[in-house]
């Protein structure tokens, strides 16, 4: 079994290595315009490839997103609902630096996390908002439901993008289900900086495009997108936010203007 990046070709989906991210919504709905005002929608530019990932609004001028999303340049789209066509509650805002975690591993997918400073804030209204992280360390209970949103792939077969958000609920394994469970990619899993997300019973994930979406429990983001099998099937494995609280603040504090 291999991974897929959730990392995505803009109009069309690439051939991926065998290591690569999680990025569409399978087996979910359209979400309720608006109702994630803390959603980001990353155009990103890498060499000659024009690509897309999501994030999520952690302060006026940070996104949280995956490591892997990493460009060359990259544009947030703070508001949007329908991606495809201009709505006024949009705000779209350069990104001015890119700091993916310094002990990234882009083979492991191991600290798959990025901060990125806007060149200016957002406006904080009804459409373009925050979302809380959780304490340092803070576990989330395995049974717990959560969910997740972007505007990736909705099945591993089609391979056309949905124009308007998706979401899902998704339950929280406990770490020995992706450290024991059979062949694929899991033997690379790492419970101190990741989390097992998916009922392997159910036909719900996230998948290629949703790479750097949160995973929200109750408010808060628990987790982002980070990989997972290349069939899209479930479980899948979410960057561990609470790991990465001290490094989050330590980075925004030394960039604040």
């Amino acid at each position: 079994m291999v991974t897929m990046l959730i990392l995505i070709l803009l109009p069309v989906a690439f051939l991926l290595p065998p290591w690569a991210g999680a990025g569409e919504i399978i087996g979910g709905w359209e979400a309720q315009p608006h109702s994630r005002p803390y959603m980001a929608y990353l155009s990103i530019q890498r060499g000659d490839k024009n690509l897309f990932c999501g994030g999520f609004l952690v302060s006026q001028n940070f996104v949280l997103t995956a490591a892997h999303c990493k460009g060359d340049k990259i544009t947030v789209i703070l508001g949007a609902h329908d991606i495809t066509k201009w709505e006024g509650s949009r705000q779209v805002i350069p990104v001015r630096r890119q700091y993916p975690h310094k002990d990234y591993n882009k083979e492991s997918y191991n600290n798959d996390i990025m901060l990125l400073q806007l060149e200016h804030k957002a406006k904080l209204n009804e459409q373009v908002g925050l979302i809380p992280l959780p304490l340092a360390h803070q576990g989330v209970q395995p049974g717990t439901v959560c969910s997740v949103a972007g505007w990736g792939q909705t099945s591993a077969q089609n391979k056309e993008l949905p124009h308007k958000l998706q979401e899902v609920d998704l339950k929280v394994l406990d770490d020995q289900t992706c450290l024991k469970y059979p062949g694929g990619p899991y033997s690379k899993y790492n419970s101190y900086t990741m989390m097992c997300v998916g009922d392997p019973k159910e036909s719900k994930a996230s998948f290629k495009g949703d790479s750097g979406g949160p995973l929200v429990c109750g408010k808060t983001a628990q987790g982002i997108v980070s990989w997972g099998p290349i069939s899209g099937s479930p479980p899948r494995v979410y960057t561990r936010v609470s790991t990465f609280i001290p490094w989050i603040q330590a980075t925004m504090r030394r960039l604040q203007p």
